[in-house]
């Protein structure tokens, strides 16, 4: 299953990207971290890395490590505003649990 992203996160993703002046996409991998064992790591980058999985949505590159993409296949990214806190939030079929803060995954 690929990697997308609701038309909010592109848009402001593609905000973000012209505000910068410069950039290809999202980078989306996980790293081991927290209570529940994983964490979500985005980043906007300048290039791909020769073993990153490219995928697109409304527009927007999002790239992955073969590493990660076990843990996030199939994982919508959508942008989200609650109150005064706005933010990209992940929606991973592949989760089972999370911890209480919200912060680490675990699969």
């Amino acid at each position: 299953m690929p990697i997308s992203m609701t038309e909010k996160a592109a848009s402001r993703a593609k905000n973000y990207l012209e505000s910068r002046g410069k950039g290809m996409g999202l980078k989306l991998a996980v790293k081991t971290t927290g209570c529940s064992g994983m964490a979500y790591v985005l980043e906007f980058v300048d290039e791909a890395s020769p073993d990153d999985q490219i995928f697109e949505s409304h527009g927007i590159k999002i790239l992955v490590d073969p590493k990660s993409l076990i843990y996030i296949d199939g994982t919508e990214l959508d942008f989200v505003r609650e109150g005064l806190n706005e933010g990209f939030q992940f929606n991973n079929p592949n989760v089972k649990d999370s911890c209480g803060c919200g912060e680490s995954f675990t699969v």
